[in-house]
């Protein structure tokens, strides 16, 4: 009778329904926190407010569904004073890419495509790519250069796991026939416009590997899967976003840009480039205000959008759950676990030990940046200052938002938050 209890019991567990919507913790020892140690991330980030290191912090942390640590510190503007509100709205630049690579993998459920698939079967501009072999490096704007043909085609997966030889740097970009906007625009571009411009300057390296072979390139690859979910679905990547993704989480607060009644919302923009200098107000009046100004048509999958804290945990939750939240699913479970395997081989990400899956940074055992997160765990964030990290094992997500560019105090920022969140676990 004891082992049938047990099994019972085990089954039970084990059939426990993904939470679908956040509840507060009655209690963070309720879901293994320490309340005492979790007070260290509130000293952490009212410090960096308090000291002028930072201007403002938002957290989610959720551990089973339950929210644990969801707080709002400093100010969304610093020269009027305005208090930090929890729903305030962020430019989280490359924590677009998610969303985007979701919204593709939607239309991989519909048998819409292969991931080994070349990209030029879809987008024909990328058929018969070539790559750089030299260029004059004293004048690349107007000198000579030369190229070859790439060793293969470009593939969707290759775009996926940034490791087709496209760059966001390139020795070419200030010529006018490779200019491409980098993250978002106020001018009435159009992302077919920028894909087929794009898709004609010379690799880096050729698709599948690096320049020392070893196969991770960051960069516009994600702008051409936002063009190739247009294709797919027939819609523009806006509307394809929140009829595939935003809408059935309940993500009410993410957008391209903004409607007039949350633009008010948006956080000021600051720049804080090296240690010793003060935060001041960022310069790139784009980089401010193309969520709220401008001709609003180019939409950037790899960089443009903007969101709030909660909003974003919603999405991390549902990858969390197996592709599903809000009574909604929006990934099969099983195409959630392949985006979470190593796309890219021995390579790694940067000097991190770390891998790439279709979309996310892979925590490994050898991480030199996942610091206490679990082994499995996955993670990004944005150039704005902003991270996710989401531990299957834990049950847990956490995030932290600011916008500060260049941020000289972006590593400590999100990594001593996330060594916070994780030291009050017991």
């Amino acid at each position: 009778m004891r082992y049938i209890a047990l099994l019972l019991l085990t089954t039970s567990l084990f059939a426990q329904p993904k939470p679908q919507t956040f509840t507060p913790a009655q209690s963070p020892a309720g879901v293994g926190f320490s309340p005492e140690r979790l007070n260290r991330v509130d000293a952490f980030l009212q410090g960096l407010v308090d000291q002028g290191i930072a201007p403002n912090a938002v957290t989610f942390v959720a551990r089973r569904g339950q929210v644990v640590h969801h707080k709002a510190f400093g100010y969304s503007n610093l020269e009027k004073k305005t208090p930090l509100r929890r729903d305030a709205i962020y430019r989280i630049a490359s924590q677009s890419k998610a969303i985007t690579t979701v919204a593709l993998m939607t239309l991989h459920e519909e048998e819409k495509f292969l991931l080994d698939d070349p990209i030029s079967k879809y987008i024909p501009a990328f058929k018969n790519a070539n790559v750089l072999v030299s260029y004059d490096r004293q004048n690349p704007t107007g000198g000579s250069y030369q190229t070859r043909p790439a060793k293969s085609e470009i593939t969707i997966r290759q775009l996926l796991a940034h490791n087709a030889g496209i760059p966001y740097e390139h020795p070419l970009q200030n010529r006018p026939e490779f200019a491409v906007p980098f993250f978002n625009s106020v001018k009435p571009d159009k992302l077919e416009d920028v894909v087929n411009r794009l898709a004609t300057r010379p690799l880096l390296n050729d698709p599948g590997t690096d320049s020392t072979g070893k196969g991770f390139v960051y960069g516009l690859n994600t702008d051409i899967i936002g063009r190739l979910v247009e294709v797919l679905s027939g819609k523009p990547l806006d509307v394809a976003l929140r009829e595939r993704v935003l809408d059935p989480l309940g993500m009410t607060d993410t957008y391209f840009y903004l409607p007039s009644d949350k633009a008010g919302r948006l956080v000021e923009l600051y720049d804080k480039g090296k240690a010793d200098r003060p935060l001041v107000l960022h310069p790139n009046e784009t980089y401010r205000n193309y969520a709220i100004s401008g001709a609003r048509t180019y939409f950037s999958g790899g960089a443009g959008l903007v969101s709030t804290v909660e909003d974003y945990a919603r999405f991390c939750q549902m990858l969390l759950n197996g592709g599903t939240f809000n009574n909604r699913r929006i990934l099969g479970r099983k195409t959630v676990e392949m985006m979470t395997r190593n796309q890219i081989g021995a390579a790694k990400v940067w000097e991190r030990e770390d891998k790439f899956g279709l979309g996310f940074q892979l925590i490994t055992e050898g991480s030199h940046y996942g610091d206490q997160a679990t082994p499995g765990a996955y993670t990004w964030g944005g150039m704005y200052c902003s991270e996710f990290t989401i531990d299957p094992k834990e049950d847990l997500i956490l995030l932290v938002f600011t916008n500060v560019q260049p941020y000289a105090h972006y590593n400590d920022f999100v990594r001593k938050f996330r060594t916070a969140v994780y030291q009050a676990l017991e």
